[in-house]
C-alpha cells in the first residue's frame, strides 16, 4: 500500500505525539524528502511546526552557507544569500515574519516570540559559543528537532565544542566582508573550522548515548528526533572529555584549526 500524502493536520498530530507543545523554543534541522509526499510542500511543514508551538514559542532554523559565496568571489548578503541546508530552511528564510542573524558562514533564522533575542548581535559573538543563537536557546530551555536527518546534522554539537574550548576550533579565527540589511558592507568574524573531521561530533559517535535522553517518532516516512538542548549538552561534553563509544577524547586529538586566507590572529 502506498504511503498517504501528509497533510498539515497529520503533521501537527505527529509533532504533538513526539512532544512538541505550545510555547516551546525549538531548533530544527530537516530533510523535506524524508517525509515522502507532503500536501502543499515545505510551507506546510513550516506551518505545522508554527501552529504546534504557537506564537508564544520560537522556531530557529539554520541559514548557513559554509563559506560558499566567498569561494565564488561573492560575499554573504543577509537579505539574499541562500542557505544550503535544504528546502525547508530556505523557504523559512524567505518568510516576511522571519529574521536572520549576521554571520558570514553560519547565520540563523528565527520566528516567533523573542525572535530578535536569538538573532541580535550574532556578529559580535561566536558563531556557536556563548551568546550565540543556540547558546541563548539552550539557556531558555530550548529543544532541537531532527527531521529525517541523523545526529551528523546536529549543529548543536558545535556549540558544545565551542563552549567546552575544543582545541580544534578557533571561535573568532576568521573574518569576512558581509552585506547588511541596508546594503552597506562591513566585516564580521566567524569561527575557524578544524583542519580535519571529528569522529565525536562530525561523525556523531555520541549518538548511542543520545538515545538515553531523546524522543523518537515516525511521521510519514521520516524518523523524527526531539531532545532538550541542556540534556544533549551533558552527553556531548562527556563524550568529548571522557570518550564516546570509540574511546577518543579531545585531550588526545591532534587536530587543530585550519589556516586560510581569511584567518586572523584574534
Amino acid at each position: 500500500m502506498e504511503n498517504p500524502v501528509l497533510t498539515k493536520e497529520m503533521l501537527i498530530q505527529g509533532f504533538k505525539d513526539l512532544g512538541l507543545k505550545k510555547g516551546m523554543k525549538l531548533m530544527v534541522h530537516s530533510s523535506f524528502k524524508s517525509f515522502g509526499t507532503v500536501e502543499g510542500g515545505p510551507d506546510t511543514v513550516i506551518d505545522a511546526i508554527m501552529e504546534t508551538i504557537g506564537t508564544e514559542g520560537t522556531l530557529l532554523m539554520p541559514s548557513f552557507n559554509h563559506g560558499r559565496p566567498y569561494d565564488n568571489g561573492e560575499i554573504f548578503d543577509v537579505n539574499t544569500t541562500r542557505t544550503i541546508n535544504g528546502i525547508i530552511p530556505e523557504t523559512f528564510r524567505k518568510r516576511k515574519d522571519v529574521v536572520r542573524s549576521i554571520n558570514p558562514t553560519h547565520p540563523f533564522c528565527a520566528w516567533g516570540n523573542n525572535k530578535e533575542r536569538y538573532t541580535k548581535d550574532h556578529q559580535k559573538f561566536d558563531a556557536f559559543g556563548i551568546n550565540s543563537p543556540l547558546h541563548r536557546l539552550m539557556q531558555d530551555g530550548g529543544y532541537c528537532m531532527l527531521i529525517g536527518v541523523s545526529y551528523r546534522s546536529n549543529t548543536f554539537h558545535h556549540m558544545v565544542e565551542t563552549c567546552e574550548n575544543a582545541p580544534c576550533l578557533k571561535p573568532r579565527g576568521e573574518v569576512y566582508p558581509v552585506r547588511l540589511h541596508d546594503g552597506t558592507e562591513t566585516k564580521a568574524h566567524t569561527w575557524s573550522w578544524r583542519s580535519a573531521g571529528c569522529i565525536i561530533t562530525d561523525g556523531a559517535s555520541y549518538e548511542p548515548r543520545m538515545r538515553e535522553i531523546d524522543h523518537r517518532a515516525v511521521i510519514g516516512n521520516a524518523e523524527v528526533i526531539l531532545y532538550k538542548l541542556s540534556d544533549g549538552y551533558k552527553v556531548i561534553a562527556e563524550c568529548m572529555h571522557d570518550g564516546s563509544v570509540d574511546g577518543l577524547t579531545c585531550s588526545v586529538c591532534s587536530i587543530r584549526p585550519r589556516v586560510c586566507e581569511w584567518t586572523v590572529d584574534k
